[in-house]
């Protein structure tokens, strides 16, 4: 007896097996690792710690931008909104309060021309940060000297603003922030 299969009966065979394996992969998944508690959040206004006074090696004085603590405020709280994991809220309406401290504002030369003028910086904020369970009054957890940063050209075809860069590495940091918040503690 010989058995005679149809083309159209083994590409369904096909397909059923290849959706099979498809499903039944790895286990990755796009849900928060959140406790399902936890469905608000409040963002304290970060406040600026950088002591400008303090000598470095790099240069003599550290750097600061003015209303840096208030643009990462505010880009948090947009990622907040934007992952929809947690609910940025008001005070006293929230089950977890995020408070940080904005350390340290880095911009290092990277890449020189022949000249010996730099041609690529790398900016890296730096924040102190914690999350708190709000309702037990307890902390969750704490990072200290927690990194956004970007790098950057001044001349050249790829060249930006530093303006455009900090903004590039508060988005970094305030997509960094809430990845660490709503992956499991």
């Amino acid at each position: 007896m010989k058995i005679r299969f149809n083309h159209t009966i083994i590409l369904c065979i096909m397909m059923v097996c290849a959706s099979g394996s498809f499903f039944s992969g790895c286990g990755y998944t796009t849900r928060s690792m959140l406790h399902t508690e936890y469905k608000t959040i409040f963002i304290t206004p970060f406040t600026s710690k950088i002591d400008i006074t303090r000598d470095t090696s790099s240069s003599q004085y550290k750097v600061n931008r003015p209303m840096l603590d208030t643009a990462i405020t505010k880009a948090v709280s947009n990622k907040f909104l934007f992952d929809g994991n947690l609910k940025p809220v008001k005070a006293g309406n929230a089950n977890l309060v995020l408070k940080g401290d904005v350390v340290e504002f880095r911009r290092d030369p990277v890449r020189y021309t022949d000249n010996e003028d730099v041609e690529e910086y790398r900016l890296n904020l730096v924040v102190n940060i914690s999350m708190w369970d709000e309702t037990a009054g307890k902390i969750l957890w704490t990072e200290n000297g927690f990194t956004g940063d970007t790098t950057y050209f001044v001349k050249g075809t790829q060249a930006k603003s530093e303006d455009v860069a900090i903004n590039d590495a508060i988005d970094d940091l305030a997509r960094r922030i809430v990845e660490r918040t709503v992956e499991q503690w």
